[in-house]
Order: structure tokens, then sequence, then C-alpha cells
């Protein structure tokens, strides 16, 4: 039996086991000039139920507010993921980022909708028949937050993140001899040419759905604490192939839920 046509029903289906992480951050936020600041953050990461550090993130960005409506903002970010099996620091990521939001008030409360496009270069070694070297991805939060109390400020968002580049699979898969090949005039080809089973990386998915409550308290005019917690959906395409581009080893979808709990402490400088 042949499964042939779209390639999602090529796809193995995979659940992965709920997690929960932490993201302790700093942020100095520093006013340049009226409606322009400048922002530093370090982030720290714990993944596998607080087991192990995942990995550090540092970012630097500014951000411009047009009017009371809109805000504009572009920053860079280096991401050091961390081994904890080999106690080892990952090849480096770097991140571009260029975001909008948009904000209206009613009374006490205010909306917001935040569209950011990014692109993540990833350096050292990899296979690049299983990932792209540079994954684009837009992301969307809806946020709600009510400013009627004196210190502290309670908020809810939804975030949707679309990756813009997947690749496209036109492999089909055998189920009587279990490989991947594909199918032309009648006649099942195992492997080709290299990247033979990668039509493009113009595939383009939902792959994170995330929500959160939390909330910001203002320890004094300088300082703020923001606290909550996040849950993601988590669904995600992944190749097993070699390094070569000749053998497709598997596909799989991976469906999950990840929690975090999230502590960010921001000082601004006026």
């Amino acid at each position: 039996m042949w499964l042939m046509g779209s390639p999602v029903y090529a796809q193995t289906e995979v659940g992965l086991d709920p997690e929960l992480g932490g993201r302790l951050s700093f942020t100095l936020d520093k006013k340049l000039v009226r409606r322009l600041h400048l922002e530093l953050e370090e982030e720290i990461r714990m993944v596998d139920n607080f087991s192990s550090f995942g990995r550090f993130h540092t970012s630097l960005g500014v951000t411009y507010k047009l009017n009371d409506y809109l805000k504009l903002g572009l920053g860079y970010a280096m991401i050091n993921p961390y081994d904890s099996d080999n106690s080892t620091f990952k090849s480096s990521r770097h991140r571009l980022m260029f975001d909008a939001t948009g904000m209206v008030r009613f009374g006490d409360w205010r909306l917001s909708l935040k569209e950011r496009f990014q692109a993540t270069y990833r350096s050292g070694d990899m296979n690049e028949y299983q990932n792209p070297r540079t994954a684009l991805t837009l992301k969307s939060r809806l946020k709600l937050s009510y400013k009627g109390f004196r210190r502290i400020e309670p908020y809810a968002y939804l975030e949707l993140r679309n990756t813009l580049n997947a690749p496209v699979i036109r492999a089909v898969y055998n189920t009587a001899t279990d490989t991947w090949g594909y199918y032309d005039d009648g006649i099942f080809y195992i492997k080709g040419d290299a990247g033979w089973f990668i039509d493009g990386w113009s595939g383009a998915y939902l792959n994170r759905i995330r929500g959160s409550l939390g909330f910001d308290y203002r320890l004094s005019r300088a300082s703020s604490l923001d606290v909550a917690i996040l849950l993601d959906r988590v669904t995600d395409k992944v190749l097993d192939a070699n390094s070569d581009g000749t053998k497709l080893k598997s596909y799989t979808y991976e469906k999950g839920f990840k929690g975090w709990i999230t502590v960010g402490y921001t000082y601004s400088i006026k």
C-alpha cells in the first residue's frame, strides 16, 4: 500500500509528554529621547520540569512610539542553547526582530495587537536537509490589560506563532517496505539525487498557540516585576534525514503542551 498525494497523509503523529519550565529575565530600559527607548534584556530558561538549563537569551532593541495608537520595534537577540546531556553549549543562534503594536484604550482597559516578524540564523554545523539555515516566523499577540489599580496591572493574552519556511515534502511512504520514496508512473523509487524529498522551503503552518495570565507590579517609579503563567500548544513538523539529502528516515508531527512560569524584573532609566 502506498500513501500518496498531499504529504500530510504520510506524516506520523507523535504525542509529547507535558512539560513545565521557567523563564527568569532582567530588563534595562533606557529612555533616549521622547518616545524612543533602548532595551537590554537577559533571560535564563529552565526546561525538563526545572531539571536543567534550556538556554541563555540576550537581546538588544529599540522601540519608538509614533503616537498613542502605534509603536514600532527593532531588535537583535543572541540565543545560546544548552545541552544538559553533554554539559556543553550548542552553537549560537542569531535573531533579528521587527514588530508593530497597535493599541486602544477604553477607560482603564487597554487592548493591543502586536505583530512580530523574526528571522533566526543557526550558526555552526547542521543538517540543512532537516532545517533551514534561517528560520522565518510571524507572531501575532492579542493582549488585554487593566490599569485601574494603583500598583498592579493584570493582563491576559493569546499569541499565535506561524512558521513561514517549513519544508515542503514530496516523498511518499511505502507501508509494505517501511521506506520513504517517490512514486513515478507506477514505479516506487526509494531514493534519487540529493534533496529529492524536499520540494522547497515555502511551507507555512501554525506551530504554537500560547495563552497567558499574569500581572505587572510596580515596585517603584523606576522598577517593576512581571509574573505570569504561560501555556503553549506545540505542533512541530520534524524531519530526520541523512546529511547527503538522499534518504528520508522519518517525517513526524510532534504535538503536546508546555507550561511556563515566568518572572521578569524591569529597571527604567530616564
